[in-house]
């Protein structure tokens, strides 16, 4: 028999603490282990009962939850699910470079009934963590790059060229700090544009995007629908939409669609209608992108990618915190080279050169 996933709950609410507890249980595959108030008392829980993942709040008495991931990933590395309410969306971003594994967004309002209605989430970020790669979530923890300092570029209102390439990118847990991994080594001066499917919920995607945006070259912004792709940009698909390249010839006039998913689409949002699209519009101009994630989203893009005598690039086990997404593009052949992630930065940084 399979042990249950030991969670530990760290919170200084005693309600939140309840309302996770309630909806984690019932569930044979996890375990509440132990709750704790404050980053002091969840250290010592930690080191006693060696959780297999913890549910982090973030603003905390005594000590708050950055000072805990800080200690906790340099000390006892160990996957950390943050619960943040939409009002604290930076501090999310914030906490993953510090190592959180991903988060969750928490009710604003104190309504039992609403955690209940992210139960089905948060149980899913808990299982997840059966899938994690212990050796690549050690390797991606603290990472310390230059995407992780704010670059001050001055940026003018530059023409509207169309790209000479077009990169897509496809990714899921583990993603915001693979992104900004890439994102941060992306030289200035260079003819290409990114679009960006991550796994993300709704009024988080454009925090992401902003955030980004502070630490690189390119401009960063979430995607509305009809934005003009020009080198130098980048969009990030908004959370619960599917996003789209159009163009009126190869690498003429490229625009977005931004527009709620439909049937087709099984993940929101969708790789495989980006990259598909991206395929469609740039040919063998394109570059496909997969990182880190759960399930396969991406790899019927990735075919139309190499059918259209593109790229497709997926990152290895070696940094990937989880294989499946890249993994799945691997076993289905669609995969041109697989690299760790540092290498994907540095090939993407010479192109358009």
């Amino acid at each position: 028999m399979v042990e249950p996933i030991k969670v530990l709950i760290v919170d200084d609410s005693a309600f939140n603490r309840r309302s996770i507890a309630q909806a984690l249980a019932g569930t044979p595959e996890v375990k509440v282990v132990g709750t704790a108030a404050d980053g002091e008392e969840a250290l010592r829980l930690v080191g006693a009962l060696k959780p297999n993942v913890i549910t982090l709040d973030l603003e905390m008495p005594k000590m708050d939850g950055f000072t805990f991931l800080r200690i906790l990933m340099s000390k006892m590395p160990t996957p950390v699910i943050v619960v943040s309410s939409y009002s604290q969306k930076e501090n999310v971003f914030r906490a993953l470079e510090l190592g959180a594994l991903d988060f969750i967004p928490k009710p604003d309002r104190h309504v039992d009934v609403e955690m209940l209605g992210v139960r089905d989430l948060l149980l899913q970020k808990v299982l997840m963590v059966r899938a994690l790669r212990p050796e690549a979530f050690a390797a991606r923890r603290m990472m310390e790059t230059v995407s992780s300092h704010r670059i001050d570029v001055k940026r003018t209102e530059a023409p509207k060229i169309p790209p000479r390439h077009l990169v897509a990118i496809a990714s899921s847990t583990g993603g915001p700090t693979a992104l900004m991994e890439i994102f941060g080594r992306l030289p200035p001066k260079r003819s290409v544009s990114v679009v960006v499917a991550q796994h993300m919920p709704e009024k988080f995607t454009r925090t992401f995007a902003e955030r980004l945006n502070r630490r690189c070259h390119l401009q960063v912004t979430e995607a509305q629908d009809l934005d003009v792709v020009s080198e130098q940009t980048a969009f990030v698909c908004p959370g619960r939409k599917v996003m789209q390249v159009e163009s009126e010839g190869v690498m003429s006039s490229v625009r977005l669609r931004v527009r709620f998913p439909d049937s087709s689409d099984r993940y929101v949002p969708s790789a495989d209608r980006l990259l598909a699209s991206a395929a469609k519009v740039a040919g063998s101009r394109c570059v496909g992108v997969i990182l880190t994630g759960m399930g396969d989203d991406g790899v019927e893009g990735a075919k139309a990618i190499r059918a259209a005598g593109g790229r497709v690039i997926a990152e290895s086990e070696e940094t990937a915190v989880v294989y499946g997404m890249p993994g799945s593009a691997v076993r289905a052949g669609v995969v041109n080279e697989v690299m760790p992630l540092p290498a994907i930065a540095d090939w993407l940084a010479e192109l358009g050169a």
